[in-house]
């Protein structure tokens, strides 16, 4: 499912979730220019795994990598397009109204310590994997804004489950545009993560951090009333015609 809209309008202006989705594109830019940048400054969960690789690496060195990831993504020859290209696009979607009900500094924190918390839950399953299996893993780059966006897809959840959200859906090899309840869009969405991860548990290749998706989602679910005003309004809904197309 692609998100194209939702029919919430924001009350002001979204002045943090832009900032941060230009920060995401000037970073992506740079990685084009410098392509070692991620070798540099990407995370990975070996610097939680040993005491020796955080002092080998700087404290600040290792806290830095924690929130640069955040604004990293894949090669642009290794699907880095349509990585970036998806995550602003949900965060497009549902960040303006998060942040609009928290405020833009809120917001600013409620996303870094979302996206922080996402990845020491990817972390977490690649340490108890090596355990398991192999420390490879640990090793891998963990890069992307996308455990930060799943924190503010769980907000979006419990701050406007009225809301729907216009999206395209592949049926029969074809995309059809419809309306779905926020609600049901984003629950579909955590199920599929929740899948994914699942199926990823024992793998020691690279791919997609289904369990920062989940650890950041969570994360949002369970922050999110600590960030967002109880008494300010939820915005109105702006017009949109149901129906298939």
């Amino acid at each position: 499912m692609i998100p194209i809209r939702d029919n919430i309008k924001s009350s002001r202006y979204p002045a943090v979730n832009t900032a941060l989705i230009a920060a995401c594109v000037v970073v992506f830019i740079y990685q084009m220019v410098q392509p070692a940048a991620i070798e540099a400054y990407a995370f990975r969960p070996a610097y939680l795994a040993s005491l020796t690789t955080i002092q080998e690496l700087g404290y600040a060195g290792a806290g830095g990598s924690l929130l640069l990831s955040m604004f990293m993504h894949a090669p642009l020859f290794q699907g880095g397009l349509l990585h970036i290209g998806f995550n602003m696009l949900f965060l497009w979607v549902f960040g303006d109204n998060v942040e609009d009900r928290m405020g833009h500094l809120r917001y600013l924190v409620f996303y870094l310590i979302c996206g922080v918390l996402a990845t020491l839950a990817h972390s977490a399953i690649s340490i108890l994997g090596a355990l398991a299996y192999d420390g490879s893993s640990l090793l891998i780059p963990l890069v992307g804004a996308s455990g930060a966006i799943a924190g503010v897809l769980g907000a979006y959840y419990k701050l406007y489950r009225h809301a729907s959200v216009r999206a395209l859906i592949p049926l029969f090899f074809i995309f059809t545009m419809v309306d779905l309840p926020a609600s049901l869009f984003i629950i579909i969405w955590f199920i599929l993560q929740l899948l994914y991860g699942v199926s990823s548990l024992g793998q020691t290749g690279g791919g997609v951090a289904f369990w920062a998706h989940i650890g950041g989602f969570v994360a949002g679910l369970l922050l999110v009333r600590l960030f967002a005003p109880q008494g300010r309004s939820a915005g109105k809904p702006r017009v949109v015609h149901m129906r298939l197309e």
